[in-house]
Formats: C-alpha cells, structure tokens, sequence
C-alpha cells in the first residue's frame, strides 16, 4: 500500500510496481494518515509505503497508529527530506526502512522485499553519516559513556545489534558470528528489553542516539 499527498507519485509507484512483475500487488494508496490507517485496517497489506509530511495526520503519527494496531504491518519511509532526526524518529515510531523519493528501482523493491521479511533496511550512506554524526554529538540527554553503562549490552550483544544496523538477517548473523538462530533470536530479546523497544529499527534508532553503535569505517 503506497501513502503520499501527491497523486502523481502514487500513481507513478502503482505504474512502477504493477509493470515490474517482481510479484508484487498494490492493494490501494491513500492521501493522508488518517486515510491509510482507515484503508490499512481493510486491506491489510504486508508493506506500507510511507510518506513523511502530509496534511492532517503526518506519517509519523500515521506510523506511530499502524504499528500499536498491527504490528505485522511493515512500514517503508519513502520521503524527499533527507533529515536525520526524521529518520532516527521514523525507526523509533516503527518504520523498518528508509527511502528518499530519488532512489532507484532496484532499491526500492530490494526495500519492500526486506520489508516482507522482517528485515532493516537503510541505505549504507545514511547509515554511515548517522553514525558520524552520533559519535560527534552524543545524545543531549545521555553522555555515550554513561549510555553505555546504563545500558549494558554484552559483548556479543553489540555484534548482534551492529549485525542488524547493516542489514543482516539473523541466518546471515548466526553464520558469521558462529552461533544458532536461537542465539541471535535470545540476544535480540535481550537487546530490546535492555533498550525498551520491540523491533529491530527500533533497537537500531536507540542504539544510535545512545552512542551505542560505532562510526562505521570508510572504504579504501
């Protein structure tokens, strides 16, 4: 289901996703907020594509209403504001990716497949500017040092959670860490009862504003 103020963009993504013949089916579109929450409790759809900034009810709230009501439902931020406070809210309020409306195809569609499964999605760029800008300016409220040890994620813990900051599905993480699906799956528990969260955007966005997740390395 695609959410956007702009007719043009969502009849430009019903073009796009009903000719790509990647198997996917658009159930419907909505204007606002208000109309997908009313829409998404008919439909049910597996992935929401969301807009940010819209009249009435805004897509964080939007967000916010869809994840208390359906959990299930997964919710892609597609927007054209390139902010990382909108995005760190958008993960906090329940959206497992993040798009700007100039991506490409692939992208997108690599997104809502990801989206379907459970999985995080966020760009590697976003990612990597979010985090410089996290481990320069800790959050106001929590010193990194004093997040970290209120916190107190274990060693493996903080794996599992910067496994999941780049996008690693759990068989990915129990592979290379060496561990059972079990394990992750207990780590994860863990993670989100320690950072008070129930996803793993969330974990990810709060992992972020406590200077949890280290600045990742640029490539040579």
């Amino acid at each position: 289901m695609v959410v956007d103020d702009h007719l043009i963009v969502r009849e430009g993504l019903r073009m796009m996703l009903e000719i790509a013949g990647e198997g996917f089916t658009l159930l419907g579109d909505a204007a606002d907020g208000a109309a997908a929450v009313r829409l998404i409790e008919e439909l049910q759809p597996d992935v929401v594509l969301m807009d940010l900034r819209m009249p009435g009810m805004d897509g964080l709230e939007a967000i916010t209403q869809i994840r208390e009501r359906w959990s299930h439902i997964a919710i892609v931020i597609l927007t054209t504001y390139d902010e990382d406070d909108l995005m760190l809210r958008g993960l906090r309020a329940g959206a497992c990716g993040y798009l700007l409306k100039d991506t490409d195809r692939e992208t997108l569609f690599h997104a809502i497949r990801a989206a379907a499964r459970g999985d995080l999605f966020l760009q590697s760029e976003t990612m990597a500017r979010i985090l410089a800008r996290t481990t320069d300016a800790p959050h106001p409220m929590l010193s990194r040092s004093q997040a970290g040890r209120d916190t107190e994620l274990t060693d493996r813990e903080r794996e599992v959670l910067e496994a999941v900051a780049r996008g690693e599905r759990s068989k990915e993480i129990a592979s290379r860490l060496e561990i059972g699906l079990r394990t992750v799956g207990s780590h994860l528990t863990s993670i989100y009862t320690k950072l008070g969260v129930d996803s793993r955007a969330s974990a990810v966005a709060v992992g972020i504003e406590r200077g949890l997740l280290p600045r990742q390395r640029e490539e040579t």
